[in-house]
């Protein structure tokens, strides 16, 4: 890591704390070999100099003095200004040149001149045990040019100031200076087909199979009910094909030319056919496999087959996560709705459009 930036493939077990729990969990998947879609992270380092340079302490002593936290009028004032003021000040111009330079960089290794990026908050706050509002901040899909970036990498900074966040470290007695962001900056994924994975079999627990649900393109209409995922079953050791339930599919969610995501009917051949081939089926098995070797324990991977790969290089890993329900009990089946809650998971990270976020 240096000058404010930390790319996937540098990270080590002690820079968690500078690039938050996100860019923690990508660089570790990368360090592991694990095929990552590229990116960096924006360290907290970053956020402490633009933060320093625009006085912005100043800002929040005035704005949060006296903060009446049951008064939600006073609070979404005062917390929206701060967010206003944020987004509006002027980035450190160190940071600014490097995060500027990275993205450069990565639209180099991308092979594109305006590499589609997803920009997402990567909080230090989120890792503590008992930060209530983890998954607050925002997160902006398909982003492109370095202006854009640069602006997206202010609102995620922004975003430590949400109503919900703010009251919670005032409740807390939390000093609002010591919360700090880190920024990820990591490529799109544009899908042919995408999905989720799982180290033992979600029906039954078993430990010697690997299920992998897919679908054509984002797999919104998994998320809808419009489509039924193909379903597959892979012997864990040999990695044979042990079970293939192919759906028939009517639509596909797929992307545009202004880089949001439509539906279109399909037909014929295309709706009948498996979404993966034996090949794609086996590689994400083993890809899984690795993944649970290198954690020590059950997990769920959300992968893609991405289109700007070539053939036997395209299945890439989006997370890493470990299994939580048959690895907590083993007498109760999941509830039916475990492998539509993972691909709810998939298609928030692959799917919404420039500048999704949370409110």
């Amino acid at each position: 890591m240096s000058n404010h930036v930390m790319w996937f493939e540098g990270y080590w077990d002690g820079m968690k704390a500078e690039v938050g729990g996100k860019a923690a969990s990508l660089g570790e998947m990368t360090g592991a070999g694990l095929p990552v879609p590229p990116g960096f992270a924006l360290t907290t380092s970053a956020y402490r100099a633009s933060r320093d340079a625009a006085d912005l302490d100043a800002t929040l002593a005035r704005l949060l003095h006296g903060l009446d936290t049951d008064d939600t009028a006073m609070v979404s004032d005062r917390c929206g200004r701060i967010r206003t003021h944020i987004t509006e000040m002027p980035m450190d111009p160190e940071v600014e040149e490097r995060l500027r330079q990275s993205y450069a960089e990565l639209c180099r290794r991308s092979s594109s001149e305006d590499v589609p990026v997803a920009v997402r908050s990567s909080a230090t706050s989120e890792d503590s045990p008992d930060a209530s509002f983890a998954g607050e901040h925002d997160t902006y899909l398909w982003v492109r040019g370095a202006d854009a970036v640069v602006d997206a990498v202010r609102r995620c900074w922004a975003s430590l100031f949400t109503d919900r966040a703010t009251c919670y470290r005032v409740e807390m007695g939390y000093e609002h200076r010591s919360v700090e962001m880190a920024v990820v900056v990591q490529k799109m994924v544009r899908p042919i087909s995408a999905g989720v994975a799982f180290t033992l079999n979600p029906s039954d627990g078993d430990r010697s199979t690997i299920a992998i649900d897919a679908a054509w393109g984002f797999g919104e209409g998994v998320v809808s009910g419009e489509v039924t995922p193909d379903n597959f079953l892979v012997d864990k050791v040999l990695y044979e094909i042990t079970r293939r339930k192919v759906a028939a599919k009517e639509v596909e969610f797929c992307l545009n030319g202004d880089d949001r995501v439509h539906k279109v009917p399909l037909e014929g051949e295309r709706a009948a056919a498996a979404s993966l081939t034996d090949d794609q089926i086996k590689a994400i098995a083993q890809l899984a496999r690795r993944a649970e070797k290198h954690y020590g324990s059950a997990q769920d991977i959300e992968w893609a087959v991405d289109a700007d790969l070539p053939d036997g290089e395209n299945v890439v890993l989006l997370q890493s996560r470990p299994e939580t329900v048959w690895s907590k009990k083993t007498a109760k089946a999941p509830s039916s709705g475990a492998n539509l809650d993972m691909m709810s998971s998939i298609v928030s990270t692959l799917m919404n459009p420039l500048n999704s976020k949370k409110n």
